[in-house]
């Protein structure tokens, strides 16, 4: 499937800005289930930028504003092909999962962001005990997550917590993949946050332009990465487009920094995709 995705973000200052840096993370990676064939990213005003892969492979884009200006505006166009064709999992035993635990150790952290409530953990130790492999328990971790949280959009905020998400039993794709990830965590299952876009319709339709949506999902190990969308409840497919990994949302935000300004600000939001082809 071949997806063009249009993603406008930026801020409105109410006093306008002297100045501003940010970073941006908008430009879809080259991977062997996806391929970028055109990218774009148009700031307004024009900035002093350079391009660099983090420290997760992600594509940045550091940018300053060294003018007044009561609007920033980040536009990132791209055209990507995406595959059909799911990971298998090989479902290793428990017991492989001791050769990586210093190699994928990172992604084994228990953060704020992800660090599950003691009334999860008691719920999930069944579930736990009943997985022959790590990824039946990963698989049934994210059943659970969908039949126990409700999808609210709005319902919590982009510093919510894992632990507040589910004590609230309501949240948006980042809760989910919080949630999931730190579950999968605390079985020492290596797993990684992923960020990108989604196509709403599982059949689009060609030339159609819809509102998209940024969205997150899970990444875990199984001798290679197997991805998953928990709050979809279904594997990673040709509607989803990676942008970013990282080991939670503190390292994939699309768009971050700090400015100089007497006044609040307002951060804006809009995507649209269309398939190509």
């Amino acid at each position: 499937m071949q997806l063009r995705i249009k993603h406008v973000t930026g801020y409105r200052y109410e006093k306008g800005a002297v100045a501003s840096f940010n970073e941006a993370r908008m430009t879809p990676l080259t991977t062997t289930d996806q391929m970028v064939l055109r990218s774009r990213l148009e700031i307004t005003p024009s900035p002093w930028a350079s391009e660099y892969r983090d420290y997760w492979g992600s594509t940045v884009t550091a940018f300053e504003v060294n003018e007044p200006h009561a609007e920033l505006t980040v536009v990132a166009t791209s055209i990507v092909q995406t595959s059909s064709v799911e990971t298998v999992p090989e479902r290793l035993p428990w017991e492989a999962l001791d050769a990586v635990q210093d190699e994928w150790c990172e992604y084994l952290e228990i953060s704020p962001w992800v660090a599950p409530s003691p009334a999860l953990l008691a719920q999930l130790e069944p579930i736990r005990a009943g997985a022959a492999t790590p990824t039946d328990h990963a698989e049934a971790v994210c059943a659970f997550m969908f039949e126990n949280i409700r999808y609210v959009e709005g319902a919590t905020e982009v510093t919510t917590v894992a632990a507040d998400a589910w004590e609230a039993r309501t949240g948006v794709c980042q809760d989910f993949a919080h949630l999931t990830l730190g579950a999968l965590r605390q079985a020492r299952i290596p797993a990684r946050y992923v960020s990108g876009y989604l196509h709403p319709s599982t059949d689009p339709v060609v030339g159609e332009e819809v509102v998209g949506e940024s969205h997150a999902w899970i990444e875990w190990w199984d001798g290679a990465w197997v991805g998953w969308d928990p709050t979809n409840a279904r594997p990673v497919g040709e509607q989803h487009v990676l942008v970013a990994r990282g080991r939670d949302y503190e390292d994939v935000p699309p768009l971050r920094g700090i400015y100089s300004t007497r006044g609040d600000s307002e951060l804006f939001v809009d995507v649209e995709i269309t398939r190509l082809r």
